[in-house]
């Protein structure tokens, strides 16, 4: 089995030109997302704060690492007045704002999350209660008082990836750990139950079918609510090699799955990434997407 998604470059001109007039960057074009050609046609992008440099190099990903010759800079004090300008430019309801893992900074780059949602709650006037933002975030090494400088900003969602199950983890993620993913979702669902907590992971790594099951199973049970689930495809031939592409029965059975241990949103096809469609979290009611092949779907009550 082998997936291919065609990705139109003329669609994405429009959206890019926005970005680079601020001076913006997006992990859909850093991490060389499949999804870029839908997404950016539909003005819809997922914001990357804090340069795009990260100070680990995890072995799936498309990002720049200082390991590999990148330059790290100096956040950009202006850079959340930025975002909140260009999304209320582009009218958007549900904003992602992620960012590469800045181990490098006295707070990890959690300051520049906080100012960012801030940033995006006055752009509009009075507050506008109808904007979502997402937050998808490094692990800030699990450290309370950085989750709480974000989590006290007010995103609707927090996000942070557990990426693969706990045997791979060593080998896939970089200065990661499986425990510790864990921790900091069950923290942030705790202490701050009216935000929604998410976290994704990608198949074709070489796990095994139950192993996933664990994962879903370890997410539920610290406390995790929305889960994506999407096939690896390795950025470059320096990456991690797909080990196996998965059925698409698979991936529908994983969200049966993940919605009977007890999980109230379960995002899962080959093209699924931890930020696409991200505005179906908190909807109270959609429509599945058609275009993917893949399987959607979130249960009443979330």
């Amino acid at each position: 089995m082998f997936i291919k998604k065609r990705i139109n470059l003329g669609l994405t001109h429009p959206m890019r030109a926005r970005l680079r007039n601020h001076g913006l960057h997006t992990v859909c074009e850093e991490a060389s997302c499949p999804n870029i050609s839908e997404c950016f046609s539909r003005g819809t992008a997922t914001f990357m704060i804090l340069g795009n440099v990260c100070t680990r190099r995890c072995r799936f990903c498309g990002v720049a690492s200082m390991k590999e010759g990148g330059t790290l800079k100096p956040p950009d004090k202006d850079e959340p007045e930025k975002i909140a300008k260009l999304a209320g430019g582009l009218g958007l309801r549900h904003v992602v704002i992620t960012s590469v893992t800045r181990d490098d900074l006295e707070d990890e780059g959690a300051g520049q999350f906080a100012d960012t949602i801030r940033a995006l709650r006055h752009s509009r006037e009075g507050g506008d209660p109808g904007l979502a933002i997402e937050v998808l975030t490094p692990d800030f090494h699990g450290r309370k008082d950085l989750l709480d400088k974000v989590c006290t900003a007010g995103p609707n969602v927090f996000n942070h990836n557990i990426e693969t199950v706990r045997r791979l983890t060593p080998m896939a993620r970089s200065n990661a750990d499986y425990d510790r993913t864990l921790a900091v979702l069950g923290y942030v669902g705790q202490r701050y139950p009216n935000i929604l907590v998410k976290s994704g992971l990608m198949v074709g790594l070489g796990e095994r079918p139950q192993e996933v099951v664990e994962t879903l199973q370890d997410l539920c049970n610290s406390g995790c609510r929305a889960v994506t689930i999407g096939q690896y495809l390795a950025p470059s031939k320096r990456h991690m090699e797909v080990a196996e592409y998965v059925e698409e029965e698979q991936l529908k059975e994983y969200k049966v799955i993940g919605e009977k241990i007890g999980l109230t949103h379960v995002f899962s096809g080959p093209f699924v990434r931890s930020s696409y469609v991200a505005e179906m979290t908190v909807a109270e009611d959609f429509s599945p997407p058609q275009t993917h092949g893949g399987s959607y779907g979130s249960k009443p009550g979330a």
